[in-house]
């Protein structure tokens, strides 16, 4: 399912005109997406939860050139499947 299919499917769900639940999942995603960059972490009970990791400085392998390499520390979105998702997916 592409973005615009969600749209559809929520505005089918809803009532909502696609154009309104583009706009309010859009602002939805931004709001996680600047909770995450300002450290934070976004709950939503029983679906699951955003988080933003500190992923340390290692060192690894350029494959085209067999090189090794320095990669930078650096922070990175993740999520952690909730109880009620996971439930949902495995019946």
């Amino acid at each position: 399912m592409n973005k615009q299919e969600f749209y559809a499917a929520i505005a089918e769900t809803t009532g909502f005109t696609q154009v309104d639940v583009a706009k309010v999942l859009n602002a939805g995603l931004d709001q996680i997406a600047a909770t995450l960059a300002k450290g934070g972490e976004v709950v939503f009970t029983g679906f699951g939860s955003f988080k933003a990791k500190k992923r340390a400085a290692r060192s690894g392998i350029n494959p085209a050139t067999k090189q090794a390499i320095k990669i930078p520390a650096s922070v990175v979105p993740s999520f952690k499947a909730g109880k009620g998702l996971k439930d949902a997916v495995n019946k």
